[in-house]
C-alpha cells in the first residue's frame, strides 16, 4: 500500500537506531495494544491476567469506540449463561446455522475457532468483572435457517456504576444523545418498557421514578447519567476492571509506526504529547484502532457507493489496516458484502452544525410503516435485520431511487411507537416537521408531493400495503413470515404483529440513508488472531482484532453483536497466543541461563 495513505508506517531497527540520541526504547512491555475499544481492552485484560506487561496506547481522550454508542451485544453461541437461563443450543447447531447462512468456506476455519473459543472467552471475561448476562429470547436474524436460535446465543452488560470510575468516568465515550432522555440518562430496553408503562401500572411508576430520581441526583455533580447501560456498561465495565489490575492507559496517544526486525514486530513508536515514545515489545502488538470507517480513501476503495455516512467513532481513520499492510500483512476483502454492517439512519438537523445520525435498528418491523423508494414503491420486507434492509436498499438503488429511502407511517403509529428521535406519545412533531426531520401532509397525496414522489404511486402502495394488513399476509414481501421479523412487531395487534394500515391522518414520512456501523474489511488473519500475508504465513508480533480483523462472517448478519462477539473472542485468543509466546520465551531463558538483551529478536 502506497505512504500516502497515512503517516502510519513501519520502521527498521536501524531508523530506531538512528534516531535515538540516548538510548534505543523509552518503555519496554510484554503487549502493547493499539487502541481502547472492547477488542483492545479485552486483549490488554485477558493478557494481564496472564501474567502479561500490559500497555494500551489509545489515540483520542476516551475509551469505548464505536461500541460506546451500541447496544453493547455479544452474539456467542454456546455460551454458558444462556445454556443457566434454560435456551436449548449447541455448537453443532451454531456450525449449521452458520454454514446455511454463509456460502463461502474461505474463512470457515476462522468460524470455528470462534465457535470454540467463544464460550471459554465469556466465562474468562465474567471472571474478571464484565458481568455479561444473557439477553433473553432474542432471536437469530435469519431465523428461519437450519441451526437458528431463538435465544441464548446473544449476551449484554449488567449495568453499570459509573460512580465507581470516580475521576475516569468522564473518560467513557458518551452514547449518541439521541439515545438518551432527560438530558444524558441512557435506558435499556426494560427501562423503557417501563417508562412507556409508567402511568398505567403502579410497579412502572415506582420503576421508572426511581430511574429519574437516580438520573437528577447525577445531574448535580456530573454533566450526564451514570447508571450506564448497553455499550457504555460494556466498555465501562472493561475500563474499570484494567484500572483494578493497573493497566495503564496512554491517552491522545496513536501508534505512528511499528518497528520490524528481521521480518518481526519488536515494537512500536507512539506519538504522545508531541514526541516519539519508543516502545519494545517482548511478545508483539495488538491492533484494534477501529477499522477504517473514517478513511476517504480507505472507505472509496471498499465500500459501496454512496457511503458518506458512519456511525463509527471519529477517530477510526483506518491506521491499524495501513501499518498492518506495511508490516506485510494485507486488507482482505473477498466476500465481503457491502464490506461491513450498516443499518438506515435518519439524519437530525441540528441548527448551524453538522446533522446527527439516528440509527434505525428495530423500528422498522412495528405495524403501521412502510419503505418506499423514490418512486413511491415498497422493495423489502420491513422486518428484516437493519443490515438486510440497508442490502436492498442499495440493489434497489440502480433500478429506482431508494437513497434515500422513505418511511412512510401515520399519525396513529407516530403517536403509538414513535420514530427516530420523535417518543411515542411526543407533543412535538410539529417542532419536528418545522425542522425538517418529518415531513407531513393531511393525505397521501399532500405528503407525495412534499417528498417529490408520485402522489397516485404513493397511494397504490399504501392501499395494497393496508389489504395485506387486513389479511395478515404481505403478499409482495413477507414482512412479519419470519421469527425474526415477528419479534420485532407489536404482540397486541393480529393477525401479523408487523402489518397495521396506515390510514389516520396527517400521514408522515421519513428519509433514512445507509450508514455502517462496523467494517467488515480489515486485516486477513490466522485463528489466533495474527496479522498474515497473502501466503497465510503470520507476521511474527503482530496481531489485530475487532474491526481491524476482517470479518468472520463475509458480510452476512448473523444475530444481535455480530462484531462485538468475534471482536472480544479473537482478542482473547490473540492475548493468549501472546501469553504462550512469553511463557515460551521464560522456557528459553531458564534454559539458556542468559539475558536478554536489547537486540534481541522476538517472534
Amino acid at each position: 500500500m502506497s505512504l500516502a495513505v497515512t503517516s502510519n508506517r513501519v520502521v527498521t531497527q536501524a531508523d530506531v537506531n538512528a534516531d535515538s540520541q540516548s538510548s534505543q526504547w523509552d518503555k519496554e512491555v510484554d503487549l502493547l495494544v493499539a487502541g481502547a475499544g472492547p477488542g483492545g481492552m479485552t486483549a490488554a485484560l485477558i493478557a494481564r491476567r496472564e501474567g502479561l506487561d500490559t500497555l494500551i496506547c489509545e489515540k483520542s481522550d476516551l475509551v469505548g469506540g464505536t461500541a460506546a454508542y451500541s447496544a453493547g451485544a455479544l452474539w456467542v453461541p454456546g455460551n454458558s449463561r444462556g445454556a443457566a437461563a434454560g435456551h436449548a443450543d449447541s455448537l453443532d447447531a451454531a456450525q449449521t446455522y452458520l454454514n446455511a447462512v454463509i456460502r463461502s468456506n474461505s474463512r470457515k476455519h476462522l468460524r470455528q475457532a470462534f465457535l470454540e473459543t467463544g464460550p471459554r472467552a465469556i466465562d474468562c471475561l465474567n471472571a474478571c468483572g464484565i458481568g455479561l448476562a444473557d439477553a433473553g429470547s432474542l432471536p437469530d436474524y435469519q431465523s428461519e435457517a437450519p441451526g437458528a436460535a431463538m435465544g441464548g446465543r446473544v449476551l449484554i452488560p449488567a449495568p453499570f456504576d459509573g460512580r465507581l470510575l470516580g475521576n475516569d468516568f468522564k473518560r467513557v465515550r458518551p452514547p449518541l444523545p439521541e439515545l438518551t432522555v432527560l438530558g444524558g440518562m441512557m435506558v435499556s430496553r426494560l427501562d423503557l418498557l417501563h417508562l412507556l408503562q409508567r402511568y398505567k401500572n403502579l410497579k412502572s411508576f415506582l420503576y421508572s421514578a426511581r430511574l429519574v430520581l437516580r438520573h437528577m441526583s447525577d445531574r448535580v455533580r456530573y454533566e450526564r447519567g451514570t447508571r450506564l447501560v448497553m455499550g457504555n456498561a460494556l466498555v465501562a465495565r472493561l475500563f474499570y476492571s484494567l484500572r483494578r489490575q493497573g493497566v495503564p492507559i496512554m491517552f491522545k496517544s496513536p501508534v505512528k509506526e511499528l518497528v520490524l526486525m528481521e521480518g518481526a514486530i519488536v515494537g512500536a513508536i507512539i506519538e504522545c504529547e508531541g514526541r516519539r515514545v519508543r516502545v519494545r515489545t517482548r511478545c508483539g502488538v495488538v491492533l484494534a484502532t477501529g477499522g477504517m470507517a473514517h478513511s476517504r480513501q480507505l472507505v472509496d476503495r471498499h465500500l459501496p457507493r454512496p457511503a458518506d455516512l458512519s456511525l463509527a467513532c471519529s477517530s477510526n481513520e483506518g491506521d491499524g489496516l495501513v501499518m498492518g499492510e506495511n508490516a506485510g500483512g494485507f486488507v482482505d476483502a473477498e466476500g465481503q458484502q457491502l464490506g461491513g454492517v450498516w443499518t438506515p439512519v435518519s439524519r437530525v438537523p441540528r441548527r448551524g452544525r453538522e446533522d446527527n445520525l439516528f440509527p434505525h435498528f428495530t423500528d422498522l418491523a412495528k405495524p403501521g410503516i412502510i419503505a418506499v423508494t423514490g418512486s413511491g414503491r415498497r422493495f423489502v420486507d420491513e422486518s428484516l435485520c437493519y443490515h438486510d434492509v440497508v442490502a436492498a436498499m442499495y440493489l434497489s438503488n440502480a433500478s429506482a431511487k431508494a437513497i434515500p429511502a422513505f418511511l412512510i407511517f401515520d399519525s396513529r403509529f407516530l403517536r403509538t411507537y414513535g420514530l427516530g428521535v420523535v417518543r411515542p406519545g411526543s407533543w412535538r412533531r410539529r417542532h419536528h416537521v418545522r425542522q425538517g426531520y418529518l415531513a407531513c401532509g393531511n393525505t397521501l397525496h399532500a405528503l407525495a408531493t412534499d417528498i417529490a414522489i408520485d402522489p397516485s404511486a404513493l397511494s397504490d402502495t399504501v392501499a395494497r400495503h393496508n389489504r395485506f394488513a387486513q389479511s395478515g399476509v404481505d403478499e409482495d414481501f413477507g414482512k412479519g413470515s419470519t421469527r425474526f421479523g415477528r419479534s420485532g412487531g407489536d404482540p397486541q395487534v393480529a393477525p401479523n404483529p408487523c402489518l397495521a394500515p396506515i390510514i389516520q391522518a396527517p400521514f408522515y414520512a421519513l428519509a433514512v440513508w445507509p450508514a455502517p456501523t462496523a467494517s467488515g474489511i480489515g486485516l486477513a488473519t490466522n485463528e489466533d488472531g495474527q496479522v498474515v500475508n497473502r501466503k497465510g504465513e503470520a507476521v511474527p508480533g503482530l496481531y489485530a482484532c475487532g474491526n481491524d480483523m476482517t470479518s468472520i462472517m463475509d458480510g452476512v448478519a448473523t444475530g444481535p453483536g455480530l462484531t462485538l462477539g468475534p471482536a472480544m473472542v479473537f482478542a482473547y485468543r490473540a492475548a493468549m497466543a501472546a501469553a504462550r509466546t512469553m511463557r515460551s520465551l521464560s522456557a528459553e531463558r531458564k534454559a539458556t541461563q542468559s539475558p536478554t538483551g536489547p537486540h534481541r529478536q522476538f517472534t
